[in-house]
């Protein structure tokens, strides 16, 4: 190891006090050194909050003015506690507690209970999933998985706004919540369940905070012994405090004013759950004599970046947007962000995986990239994408699609339907393959309409969706498929995904990517429907749909790219348009006219089926044909083959074997699926035309500059009908 791994992996920790604040920005420093009274951060991304805050604490511990035991800092996520208790670690202070409120007032409730209330304290559930399912088997109100999820959902919001059962009803009206059963039933499950944790006496996890309040409130001495504790508050993500959180807070303080809070109201995405930026908006107004610092120094992501991020926030409306923070990037410049656009989702996928591959092969770590969407139902096309790209991913808040439930019973119900099919009512109307994969999943939930609301509910619907989708596409590139056929596609898909060990690209939805970073970043879907999704219809939600994007921008370091596609499916009809939020910001757009390069860069790029030949959607294409029949190819694997899936073929048959038992040894060798090498449609492309040389094999569609420098010369080569020479210890 040398001296500046072991630096980096062991830092020396600062020998004083004044050592602690070298290398903090002025307003960094301001913060590290403001320790008395109440004092607000309004932090952007990027700008080195924690930095600033750890450095206060540390500083303040070594210069004599706080006492390690005495400070209690507050944060969101086991995660950011372990990092911020690590730092402090570094810098010396060693001693501070750093948790989570839920972590906090769990210990308290525990210490205090017998002495508070008695006895000893009932259990704490890990799930309520269950209680909730039996609070509705006593109300004789049937849920499916989806509804038991979202009114566990509406349960949690409850208790975070600290509404009761009978105010759910107005409760829910007044803050715009689409709830996902009827108000008043929901209600009746509040309370049924409620109950049921009374007579099995059990608590969950927010009423862990409830009776840490309750007591609090009710016992003084108890109060002032938690006060005597700790003398000094600091609150991190503030923007995310719900009014529970808020009100246990406040009950810690007392008549005090030892606090310091980290936010910005930019950054609010979690509203959903209770989180509310008013708390962070009105501190100044709560405690007037406050210490207000800003910091705008983002050391993140290059000034290209940092534009694109300022110019969002530019747009928007609200009080969130009154209080918006212009970031100031501290990086050298950077490439501008690329903006494409393609004619559908799947050349979308391939586009974005084909950049994700070239970036790879350039150098740039797989765990450095991540693509980000709106929803966890869009995953699965890029999981895909990625697979055949042979590109390693991780998925990171969401299951992978085929193991998520719903797909999962989906695909037993068509498989059931596909073995019974002929004594199944269900089917007797369906004529057609998508019209019996509606039938079949209309009985697992699928409706033509999507559902009201966010939530399980809709992405569950979402899921089965993608499924309807799949079928409509999979019966227009095999014409006469039935559902048997589907069947063993499904089971191809899902048995050929990665391992989930794999490190790899990130793929994420944007909620679950805040409070992490990348070198390079895809935002992919972002089109009107998507971003803003269909159901925010007010204007907070709308704002708060910018603000997901905005968050969803501000990951990206040094490389961003932004995409949207104008059709679901290859062939349909282009009726999407890019998002909203983007109007001024990208090239050609109405408002950026005049602008130059602060659009962010050349133009927007066309994409098709991420070809790097893409002609620009404007310009006059002359259509694929089949060059059996004539007719004009839509399906993408009838485009790899250049005929129609049912057209005769003049593929040699021994070819396509040695094919494909060479494709079976490289996905051996490299430990990836066999598709991940060619797919059965390029491969089969390949035995068609038989190559001569290196010109002939690249104009065959699925064989990228990539795919040619690497297996060119063994395909080339199997084609004209010689023995391939093994490499020394090859197989």
């Amino acid at each position: 190891m040398t001296a500046a791994t072991h630096s980096t992996l062991f830092p020396q920790v600062p020998d004083s006090a004044d050592a602690v604040l070298e290398g903090l920005d002025p307003e960094q420093r301001e913060v590290a050194t403001a320790l008395r009274g109440p004092v607000c951060v309004l932090a952007g991304a990027g700008t080195g909050k924690t930095r600033a805050i750890t450095h206060r604490i540390a500083y303040g511990v070594r210069a004599g003015v706080l006492q390690p035991s005495s400070v209690l800092a507050v944060t969101f996520t086991n995660r950011a506690a372990g990092e911020m208790r690590g730092r402090l670690r570094q810098l010396g202070a060693a001693g501070v507690q750093a948790r989570t409120f839920h972590s906090a007032a769990l210990r308290q409730l525990q210490y205090f209970w017998p002495k508070a209330i008695g006895g000893s304290m009932p259990r704490l559930v890990d799930r309520k999933i269950q209680l909730v399912a039996d609070a509705a088997a006593a109300c004789r109100i049937r849920l499916d998985r989806g509804e038991l999820r979202d009114v566990t959902g509406e349960i949690e919001w409850s208790k975070v706004t600290q509404t009761v059962p009978a105010d759910y009803p107005l409760a829910a009206v007044k803050a715009g919540r689409e709830a996902p059963r009827d108000p008043a039933e929901i209600s009746q499950l509040y309370s049924a369940y409620e109950d049921i944790k009374r007579d099995r006496a059990v608590i969950d996890f927010e009423d862990v905070l409830l009776l840490t309040v309750a007591v609090l409130q009710d016992r003084h001495d108890v109060a002032e012994q938690v006060r005597s504790q700790y003398q000094h508050f600091v609150v991190d993500e503030y923007q995310d405090v719900s009014p529970l959180q808020q009100r246990l807070l406040e009950l810690w303080l007392g008549e005090r004013d030892n606090l310091c809070v980290v936010g910005d109201a930019s950054q609010t995405i979690y509203s959903f759950t209770g989180a509310t930026p008013d708390h962070l908006l009105d501190f100044r107004i709560r405690h007037p004599g406050a210490t207000v610092v800003k910091l705008v120094r983002d050391y993140r992501s290059t000034p290209q970046v940092v534009h694109l991020a300022n110019g969002l926030l530019a747009q928007a409306r609200g009080r969130a947007a009154d209080h918006r923070l212009e970031l100031v990037s501290q990086r050298a410049a950077g490439p501008e962000p690329v903006h494409t656009e393609y004619t559908d989702e799947p050349a979308e996928a391939e586009g974005a995986a084909q950049r994700i591959r070239e970036l790879v092969d350039s150098g740039v770590p797989a765990s450095e990239i991540a693509v980000l969407f709106r929803t966890n139902a869009q995953s699965e096309t890029y999981e895909q994408a990625l697979a055949d790209a042979g590109v390693p991913y991780q998925l990171r808040g969401a299951e992978r699609f085929f193991d998520r439930p719903e797909v999962r019973k989906a695909g037993i119900a068509l498989r059931g339907a596909a073995r019974f099919g002929g004594n199944d009512s269900l089917l007797d109307d369906a004529v057609d393959l998508p019209s019996q994969v509606r039938a079949v999943l209309s009985g697992e939930g699928w409706t033509t309409a999507p559902p009201a609301g966010s939530g399980a509910v809709r992405e569950r619907w979402e899921s089965l969706a993608a499924l309807v989708n799949l079928a409509q596409d999979f019966a227009a590139a095999r014409p006469g498929a039935t559902l048997a056929d589907l069947v063993a596609e499904l089971d191809e898909r899902a048995n050929a995904q990665h391992a989930p060990t794999v490190q790899g690209v990130t793929l994420a939805s944007l909620h679950s990517a805040k409070g992490l970073e990348w070198d390079a970043v895809f935002l992919v879907g972002v089109a009107e429907g998507m971003m803003p999704i269909t159901y925010a219809k007010t204007d907070e939600q709308i704002e708060e749909e910018r603000r997901l994007l905005y968050v969803g921008v501000t990951r990206a370091r040094e490389r961003l790219h932004v995409s949207w596609a104008l059709s679901r499916a290859p062939g349909g009809r282009p009726s999407r348009r890019p998002s909203r939020f983007l109007d001024g910001l990208r090239p050609g757009s109405a408002a950026a006219a005049g602008r130059g390069a602060a659009g962010g860069g050349g133009g927007v790029e066309r994409g098709f089926a991420g070809r790097p030949d893409a002609i620009p959607r404007r310009t006059q294409r002359t259509p694929a044909r089949c060059r059996v029949c004539g007719r004009t190819l839509t399906d993408a694997g009838d485009m790899k083959l250049m005929r129609c899936e049912d057209c005769p073929s003049d593929m040699d048959e021994g070819l396509y074997e040695r094919l494909r038992e060479w494709r079976a040894l490289q996905a051996r060798r490299s430990g990836q699926p066999a598709f991940c090498v060619f797919t059965d449609k390029t491969l089969m492309a390949i035995a068609e035309a038989a190559p001569d040389d290196e010109g002939e094999l690249a104009r065959i569609p699925g064989v990228g500059v990539r795919k040619l420098n690497r297996y060119g010369a063994d395909v080339l080569t199997i084609c004209a009908g010689r023995e391939l020479v093994e490499e020394e210890g090859g197989e």
